[in-house]
């Protein structure tokens, strides 16, 4: 996905209460920066696990920079939480999985546990203001089933040239409701009506 630099302007999100995971003070000052400098004012910054499941419970967030902690993994596991017992309407807040690590078993676990994205350390402000961005213009739908409740993960957009993250290899454009509804309950995930809750990102 590459970003038209005149979208910038149309975004405002002096608006959007951000909820950042880190437990290095570093990551958390670097990911401030990001989030200030794109306009941010609310941010919620934790160390750990137990701060952020905190705010969760306390304050509405509306977007999540959540660190996989590779030690542990407990990153993807708050997501899990997340999605299965955060109040709502934060249980469907887009989740953005920060990690040094790529490889394939880590975007999966990304992927499946009910994140939108995951971002590779050292981060670039540009890729995650498109990201950002991409959440905040493309609803995705939330699916609900007995191992998964997430956004859909699967790109629903069915044209090839349009400014959208790369698919994986597997993924297929679905071109009808009916359609992606029947592939949702082959795959084992029941869609639900919910679309994604829109940041708070107003045109100027």
């Amino acid at each position: 996905m590459s970003l038209d630099p005149k979208s910038r302007a149309r975004f405002n999100l002096s608006k959007t209460v951000v909820l950042v995971l880190d437990t290095t003070q570093l990551g958390l000052d670097i990911l401030g920066q990001i989030l200030s400098g794109f306009g941010v004012r609310s941010i919620h910054k934790c160390k750990s696990i137990e701060d952020a499941k905190k705010i969760v419970m306390e304050h509405q967030v509306d977007l999540m920079l959540i660190d996989a902690i590779a030690e542990t993994g407990d990153g993807y596991g708050f997501v899990r939480w997340l999605r299965r017992e955060a109040p709502e309407p934060n249980r469907h807040a887009p989740v953005l999985v920060t990690t040094a690590h790529t490889r394939m078993s880590d975007v999966k676990t990304a992927r499946d546990c009910g994140s939108h994205f995951i971002l590779a350390k050292p981060l670039a402000p540009i890729v995650v203001l498109e990201r950002v961005i991409w959440i905040a213009r493309e609803g995705r739908a939330f699916l609900l089933s007995e191992n998964y409740i997430g956004p859909d993960r699967r790109f629903a957009k069915p044209d090839e040239d349009g400014d959208h993250p790369r698919r994986r290899h597997d993924d297929k454009p679905q071109k009808t409701d009916t359609q992606a509804e029947t592939q949702a309950s082959e795959a084992g995930d029941d869609p639900v009506n919910f679309i994604d809750r829109p940041l708070k990102a107003a045109s100027t």
